[in-house]
C-alpha cells in the first residue's frame, strides 16, 4: 500500500466513512481538539511522510532516491567510520601515527588528535611515563583482599659466582619509554626482550663476583653494574626503552649448599684470625729485630771509632816516647822501668821486709789473714808498709 494512494483505506479512519466525520463525532475526538464535532483536523500523518520523502529525494543523487533508507545507513556508516578517526592524548602519553602498517608521525601534546580511520591509518597511544616494574627470579600474586604471596623461579633465581657457588637472586628492573617509535617498531615482544636482556646481564655481573660481597655488602654495587650493562645493551638493540633503578630485594646462599657454606666460612675466618695473629706477631717482633740490629751496628760502630782512636794514641805515645828515649836513653829506661813495676805491682800483694830489722830473728807473718784481706792498691797501709 502507497503512502501517497489517498482513495485507499485509512488506518486511522472506519472503512467507508469520511475521515473528517469520524475525527470529529460525539466529543470522542482521540487526536482533535476537543469541543463539539468538526472543529479541527488531526495533522496528516501521510502527507507528512510524503514530504519528507520528497525533500529527502531533492538532495539525494538519482541513484539512491528509489532506495531513501539505503543512503542514510550508507551515510550515517560513512560518517561514523569518519568519527573513529578521533582520538585523545593525555599528559604523558605519545600517539603513534601509521599509514598503511608504517610510521607517519608521533603526536606528544596532550590534546585531541585526528587520523585517517583504519584501514588507511591507525594510532597506537603508548604512555611513555609510567614506571614499569619487572620481577627476576620470584612471581608475585595478589589476592581479593590484597595479600601478596610470592613464589621462587628457580631457573631465574639460581646463579652461579666467580668462586663456584650457587646464590638466589631476587630482583625488580624497574624501567620505562624513552622513544614510543622504537619501543614499537625496532623490537618484537618487548616485555619478554627486556627480561631476557636484564637476565643476562645481572649473570654477568654475578659471575664476575665472590659469593660473599652479593650477599653482605655489595649489593647495591652488583645491582648498579647491571643496570649499566642492560641499558647498554638494550641502547644497541634501539628498543627505546630506559631503565630507571635495578633492585635485589633478596640475595641469599643456596639451602642445599648452606651447610656447606657454613664450614667455609668458619675455615675462612680461622684461616683469618691465624693471620691476624701472626701479622700482630711479625709487627711485634720486626720493629725489636730491626732496633736491636741498628744498636748492634752503632756499638760496632762506636768500638771500631774508639779502638782507632787508641791505636793513633798508643801510636803517638810511642812515638813520644821514642823520641824521649833517644834524647835521654838511660833516663828513658828508668821511667819505663818504674812506671811498668809500678802496673805490675799495684794489683799484687806485697810484704815488705827489712833485713835490718830483728836481729837475725825470723818476724811472724799471718799469712792465711793476709790472704783473706787484700788491701786496695795504693791504700794508706800498704804505702805505710812500703815505707818501713
Amino acid at each position: 500500500m502507497g503512502w501517497d494512494d489517498r482513495d485507499k483505506k485509512n488506518p486511522w479512519g472506519k472503512p467507508g466513512n469520511d475521515d473528517r466525520g469520524s475525527w470529529g463525532s460525539n466529543g470522542g475526538n482521540r487526536g482533535g481538539r476537543g469541543g463539539g464535532g468538526g472543529g479541527g483536523e488531526p495533522p496528516d500523518l501521510d502527507e507528512m511522510l510524503r514530504k519528507a520523502q520528497e525533500n529527502f529525494r531533492s538532495v539525494m543523487p538519482n541513484r539512491f532516491q528509489g532506495t531513501p533508507m539505503i543512503g542514510m545507513l550508507i551515510i550515517g556508516v560513512v560518517l561514523l567510520w569518519l568519527a573513529s578517526g578521533f582520538y585523545v592524548v593525555n599528559p604523558g602519553e605519545h600517539a603513534v601515527e601509521q599509514r598503511f602498517g608504517a610510521w607517519s608521525e608521533t603526536k606528544a601534546d596532550p590534546g585531541l588528535g585526528y587520523h585517517l580511520p583504519a584501514p588507511i591509518e591507525t594510532v597506537e597511544i603508548v604512555n611513555v611515563e609510567e614506571i614499569r616494574k619487572m620481577n627476576i627470579g620470584f612471581q608475585e600474586a595478589f589476592s581479593r583482599n590484597g595479600a601478596s604471596s610470592r613464589r621462587d623461579i628457580p631457573d631465574e633465581s639460581l646463579m652461579l659466582t666467580s668462586d663456584r657457588n650457587i646464590v638466589d637472586l631476587d630482583m625488580v628492573i624497574q624501567w620505562n619509554i624513552k622513544s614510543s617509535e622504537d619501543y614499537l617498531f625496532e623490537i618484537r615482544e618487548q616485555e619478554n626482550t627486556i627480561k631476557k636482556v636484564a637476565e643476562s646481564a645481572i649473570r654477568e655481573v654475578v659471575g664476575q663476583t665472590d659469593m660473599f660481597p652479593i650477599i653482605t655488602t655489595s649489593r647495591a654495587a652488583v645491582a648498579e653494574a647491571a643496570k649499566r650493562i642492560i641499558q647498554t645493551n638494550l641502547d644497541e638493540y634501539k628498543s627505546g626503552v630506559n631503565i630507571t633503578q635495578v633492585l635485589i630485594e633478596r640475595a641469599e646462599v643456596h639451602p642445599d649448599v648452606q651447610a656447606a657454606f657454613q664450614d667455609v666460612q668458619s675455615a675462612k675466618q680461622d684461616a683469618e684470625d691465624v693471620q691476624n695473629r701472626a701479622d700482630a706477631y711479625r709487627e711485634d717482633i720486626l720493629p725489636r729485630a730491626r732496633g736491636a740490629a741498628i744498636q748492634m751496628l752503632q756499638e760496632a760502630q762506636a768500638y771500631k771509632q774508639s779502638t782507632i782512636d787508641r791505636s793513633k794514641g798508643d801510636t803517638a805515645r810511642f812515638e813520644d816516647i821514642y823520641q824521649a828515649y833517644l834524647t835521654g836513653k838511660d833516663v828513658t829506661k828508668e821511667r819505663i822501668y818504674l812506671e811498668t813495676m809500678e802496673d805490675v805491682l799495684s794489683n799484687a800483694q806485697k810484704i815488705i821486709l827489712d833485713g835490718k830489722a830483728g836481729g837475725g830473728a825470723v818476724p811472724y807473718l799471718p799469712l792465711n789473714e793476709l790472704n783473706r784481706v787484700r788491701p786496695a792498691a795504693g791504700s794508706s797501709s800498704s804505702r805505710s808498709g812500703s815505707m818501713n
